[in-house]
């Protein structure tokens, strides 16, 4: 319990950045193209790093990224990357900055093919935001048989920095799990009413699993 009264999850805790993006974004499930990159790359960024590390960054990758503008990243050229490598508000990792880049132009060739980011994330997550009800922080998977589908395809498609790993970091960061311990004030706020059934699944029956069902 904080001192608001509410409880959350145990990560929340760590400083006023971490307290406010818990409360305000993360599971808040995100449909629009622009966010979904932009978590795209941030996760990327974030591989070997804290979250926090990230979070204290982003508003420098949003301008450096034209606010994840896909057309206008998809058209960087190397050169942008040498600019984006000498910029100290990023996480300076070519390999990283570089994805970016080419992740850009993925969505891009699907966008080509009359499928939307959004509609391409949205389907391998089952086109609905999944609810877990763990009760403890080390209940909670670092991937899952979706996360690990998830990142085969976009991995078949070209996109880099998408390991199961991070594509479940992703999942949890835009609504398409629902990972909010259920003693925090939040799951109950982002959990359909009783009854909604078809938007409730657990991770435990993936546990363990090393092949997609």
């Amino acid at each position: 319990m904080m001192p608001d009264g509410l409880p959350r999850c145990d990560w929340a805790w760590s400083d006023p950045l971490s307290l406010r993006y818990h409360d305000e974004e993360w599971g808040v499930p995100v449909t629009e193209d622009r966010r979904l990159f932009e978590f795209l790359v941030l996760e990327g960024a974030q591989a070997g790093l804290s979250w926090r590390t990230v979070l204290a960054k982003r508003d420098a990758y949003r301008k450096a990224f034209f606010g994840f503008d896909i057309d206008r990243v998809a058209q960087f050229i190397p050169a942008d990357v040498d600019r984006l490598l000498n910029n100290p508000d990023l996480i300076r990792n070519r390999a990283k900055l570089a994805s970016a880049v080419h992740n850009a132009q993925c969505a891009v060739e699907l966008a080509a093919t009359n499928r939307s980011l959004r509609e391409h994330l949205w389907d391998l997550a089952g086109n609905a935001s999944l609810i877990n009800r763990w009760e403890r922080a080390s209940d909670v998977p670092s991937q899952t048989a979706r996360s690990l589908a998830m990142s085969r395809d976009l991995k078949r498609r070209g996109f880099q920095f998408v390991g199961p790993t991070i594509c479940y970091a992703f999942m949890q960061a835009t609504g398409m799990v629902q990972d909010h311990l259920v003693g925090c004030f939040r799951h109950a706020a982002l959990s359909p009413s009783k009854g909604s059934e078809a938007l409730q699944w657990s991770v435990e029956k993936f546990q363990g699993q090393t092949e997609v069902p």
